[in-house]
């Protein structure tokens, strides 16, 4: 008889304590094949399916256009938060949908009156430094020319106008254009711009060569029916999500996250029936859940996939002030495993640092991960970079800080209404992670490695084990979480990625 060793998820997480991603870890398992074998396909929703398990919360620090359109390319999906005006959250989403027409419809656009270095400004913040050049540095209006760096490499004379060294004569391309129709142009005159104009010569939109190779370098890239990046959006329970959710359900959006830091509530449960009966097509994620009956609440209601956690983020401080929330370990062992009966996939939600915590949440039960802090210091995040004490930081703050209550989150919260707002999390910074597309194939890479640890080549071969009782558990005593991290050296080199 094979001796087995550990303990099952079952017997973990019967235990009277309440655990964390740290308090436990994984026993490896049989190794016959290599990590590029690995599949981390899993469903966000019942009728969603991701590449990859990777979502970006629905944080004013985190999850716009830009995020939204990177993660989509690299195989996740991003949800676009709504601390902004309905027209602003609708423009993100479209932003968004349009990105697979191939077109940058919102270029970064100069005039003849602006320098090389503005160019060198442009290329350090955004990494590209093509430039169109309009009359008055506006689009939409007159092209009189653009400027790449074969313009500008061998000038020594930075403060040089662009009108003495841009490229007058251009090929451009009418407005109406099909995608195939610009490719082709792109491909015959082997350039690597071209501006695509309206009948009076005014600069509409931008294509670059770049563009053609999309579907070639992003295979596993979340698409819809229609061929266009998925993303997601988060409303409130308040009465003004009614016209948001109409505007976002006219501007493509995929799936409706309700963003409720206590989602068992009957606005929750009354909003998801509003959506499923007026919008039966549309994905809605419900949540905050981390108890079983909460799971029920919602399914019932009609919520397609829940979100699983209630304080544990590195900026939340529910728990803490309110006394009410659960180890966000056991709180995905208990909700995944009921909401699998309903053919309901959870989503973990706050608490991951690590490629490990990824991991872990999927091996308990998650179909995906939603992370705020390991996307947050990412060039597509919004906000600015800014220096402190000689480190890159990007400022990252909960939606239950006062600053993002006074711009809106307290609509999760229940509280914008009232006359005093009591925090649930704060504000900071977090170490520039450089771009989502170096970023987020090196967790993937990760997650491969991890799963031919545990001998499981998917998601789906991975929960079977985790129910029959195959995939085997540990506790860690703290000592032992101090062994499994450098420790004992007198200096060292962090990785870039932890």
């Amino acid at each position: 008889m094979t001796p087995i060793d550990g303990f099952s998820a079952e017997e973990l997480f019967t235990k009277k304590n309440g655990f964390t991603y740290n308090d436990f870890i994984i026993l490896p398992g049989f190794i016959d094949f290599a990590p590029d074998e690995v599949s981390l396909e899993s469903d966000l929703t019942r009728n969603i399916t991701l590449k990859s398990p990777l979502v970006s919360s629905p944080m004013d620090t985190v999850t716009e256009h830009k995020m939204a359109i990177g993660l989509a390319l690299l195989g996740g999906i991003g949800i676009v938060h709504y601390n902004n005006t309905i027209d602003e959250q609708v423009a993100q989403i479209r932003k968004v949908k349009r990105f697979e027409n191939g077109f940058i419809t919102e270029p970064i656009v100069l005039s003849p009156e602006n320098t090389i270095a503005d160019i060198d400004a442009i290329k350090e913040k955004y990494g590209f430094s093509g430039i169109p050049i309009t009359v008055d540095g506006k689009l939409n209006s007159k092209l009189v020319g653009i400027v790449t760096n074969r313009d500008t490499d061998f000038e020594t004379d930075r403060m040089k106008k662009l009108s003495e060294v841009m490229t007058r004569e251009l090929l451009t391309a009418g407005k109406g254009l099909s995608l195939s129709e610009a490719n082709q142009i792109l491909k015959q005159s082997k350039k690597g711009k071209l501006p695509i104009v309206d009948g009076k010569g005014c600069l509409i939109a931008f294509m670059c060569r770049n563009d053609l190779v999309k579907n070639r370098e992003y295979p596993l890239a979340s698409k819809d029916s229609r061929k266009q990046l998925m993303v997601g959006a988060a409303i409130s329970t308040k009465e003004e999500s009614i016209d948001r959710l109409d505007a976002l359900v006219e501007a493509g959006v995929n799936v409706v996250v309700i963003d409720s830091a206590q989602g068992n509530s009957v606005y929750q449960i009354e909003m998801i029936r509003y959506i499923k009966k007026k919008y039966p097509e549309i994905e809605v994620m419900g949540g905050n859940v981390v108890t079983q009956e909460q799971c029920e609440n919602l399914i019932k209601a009609g919520a397609d996939s829940l979100r699983i956690g209630m304080g544990p983020g590195s900026i939340c401080t529910t728990q803490m002030t309110m006394s009410v929330g659960r180890a966000q370990a056991t709180a995905i062992y208990k909700t995944a495993k009921y909401a699998k009966e309903q053919s309901v996939p959870v989503i973990a939600d706050g608490g991951i640092s690590t490629i490990g915590h990824i991991s872990k949440a999927l091996s308990i039960g998650a179909s995906a991960v939603m992370m705020g802090s390991m996307f947050a210091g990412t060039q597509e995040a919004p906000g600015e970079y800014f220096y402190e004490n000689g480190i890159r930081l990007k400022k990252y703050r909960g939606m239950a800080s006062v600053e993002a209550m006074e711009a809106g989150g307290s609509k999760r919260y229940f509280a914008e209404e009232a006359k005093i707002k009591v925090a649930q999390g704060v504000s900071g910074a977090v170490v520039d992670k450089g771009s989502l597309f170096d970023y987020v194939p090196y967790l993937i890479q990760g997650l491969k490695h991890s799963f031919q640890d545990m001998g499981t080549k998917d998601i789906t071969a991975l929960h079977g084990k985790l129910y029959s009782g195959d995939l085997r558990f540990e506790l860690r005593s703290p000592s032992a979480q101090l062994e499994g991290g450098v420790h004992d050296m007198y200096s060292y080199k962090e990785p870039k990625y932890m």
